[in-house]
């Protein structure tokens, strides 16, 4: 048999990061022990010079194919009735936008046109890429990746980690995923995310099994603080070890004693509404995360449509609104940008179920009092067409270039694989 080399530093963290990660595909104590050995520590995040520590971006994934055409309604164009004669949103009902172009919002989403009259919410219409691909899974990892073969095993939020967080002193916080799945967008080739679906799962239970399981666990964590405090070589494995389980300790105890603590304001019911609360209680307790990734599914309204989709909008914008308006009576509000994107959006004709088909562009969301509020860009034309689909005007990675050179300050070109021209989103007062 062939001896395994020692593992470096970097295979452990892949590796363990790796069990995190197959939460579906792995026995619970398993998972959950893995948890607790990734190197997670509450402490300062250092990042590379010129690198804003204090600037924070969320990013929310709408699961599924959100319909563009009924979120940003265009109640002023007769082709979109034409094509929608059940689904399409009646024009009285519409919130209206921009009269003279006859554009506006689902009635749903009045907390999200709340949030435009305060400044702090904006629509970039029409967003897509060059040959569209109508796969939940490959459209998705094209979004994730930021490139349209879909054939990088590297996230573009990773990327942008690996670019700005000095690998010698980054204390493994610096992406935080909630939710069943860790998102292809946040693997790094170095940064790895922290992923949990239920903080008070992300600890060490091992005394829960059996007592002497426990009775270990406290003893590498004293030899954690010992090692530490003397000072061991930074190539020292078996320092490397103890630091880990000590760090993973102290991260899990900071996080889960953040999401214990109620919000200052209050927060509606549903699933995305929960998780930016939790989000919002770690930003609270000053945690140093930078990206934090969180998700709200059920948009694949190929059937009885109207109802699922109009549910889903106003989980959506009622979450957004209430973040935001925790965040504000935290003082925090101006250090987030947010933003939200769907794999694609639907076909401009309604099936015979009353739902619609996969389709191509779609709108994307910025949220923050850094943005430029309002509907940003030009609607697709529903009188040219690509087989019956919306062609995109602007390019989703033109977003990211925005976020990356303008809030994150990391090299967008270096990120993206090319030069993609910033997409103008943010207030000039971003853009310092």
């Amino acid at each position: 048999m062939t001896d395994r080399p020692a593992y470096t530093r970097r295979e452990f963290l892949g590796t363990s990061l790796a069990i995190v990660s197959t939460t579906a595909t792995v026995p619970a104590f398993l998972h959950q022990s893995a948890l607790a050995v990734a190197p997670q520590p509450g402490a300062l995040t250092v990042s590379r010079p010129g690198v804003p520590e204090d600037r924070i971006l969320v990013v929310i994934e709408l699961s599924g194919g959100n319909d563009g055409l009924n979120t940003v309604v265009p109640y002023g164009a007769p082709e979109y009735y034409k094509a929608r004669p059940v689904l399409a949103v009646r024009e009285n009902d519409v919130i209206r936008l921009n009269k003279s172009k006859g554009l506006g919002l689902h009635p749903q989403m009045g907390p999200l046109r709340q949030m435009i009259d305060d400044g702090t919410a904006a629509v970039v219409q029409g967003v897509g890429y060059p040959s569209p691909n109508r796969s939940h899974f490959t459209s998705m990892d094209i979004w994730h990746t930021a490139d349209t073969t879909a054939n990088q095993g590297v996230g573009w939020i990773g990327k942008a980690m690996d670019h700005t967080v000095d690998p010698q002193h980054t204390d493994g916080t610096d992406c935080v995923c909630i939710g069943r799945n860790t998102p292809l967008a946040t693997q790094g080739k170095t940064v790895k995310p922290i992923s949990f679906q239920n903080a008070n799962l992300f600890r060490w239970v091992g005394s829960d099994l059996h007592p002497l399981l426990g009775d270990e666990y406290d003893k590498i964590n004293r030899a954690g603080i010992i090692i530490a405090a003397a000072g061991a070589a930074p190539d020292d494995q078996t320092a490397f070890l103890m630091r880990t389980a000590l760090n993973a300790q102290i991260a899990s105890d900071r996080i889960r004693n953040a999401v214990a603590k109620g919000p200052v304001t209050r927060f509606p019911g549903g699933r995305l509404a929960s998780q930016l609360r939790m989000v919002a209680a770690m930003i609270r307790a000053e945690l140093r995360t930078r990206v934090y990734y969180v998700s709200l599914g059920g948009f694949d309204t190929h059937a009885a449509q109207i109802n699922s989709h109009a549910n889903n909008l106003g989980e959506f914008a009622r979450a957004v609104n209430a973040f935001y308006a925790e965040l504000k009576a935290m003082g925090q509000d101006s250090r987030v940008l947010t933003i939200a994107f769907s794999e694609f959006g639907r076909r401009v004709q309604q099936n015979a179920s009353n739902g619609t088909d996969h389709g191509t562009a779609g709108p994307m969301f910025i949220f923050g009092d850094m943005v430029r509020p309002g509907l940003l860009g030009e609607h697709p034309s529903l009188a040219r067409l690509d087989q019956g689909d919306l062609i995109y005007n602007v390019d989703f990675r033109s977003v990211y270039a925005a976020v990356l050179d303008h809030w994150l300050k990391a090299d967008s070109t270096a990120v993206l694989g090319r030069r993609f021209r910033p997409a103008n989103i943010l207030s000039p007062k971003a853009l310092g």
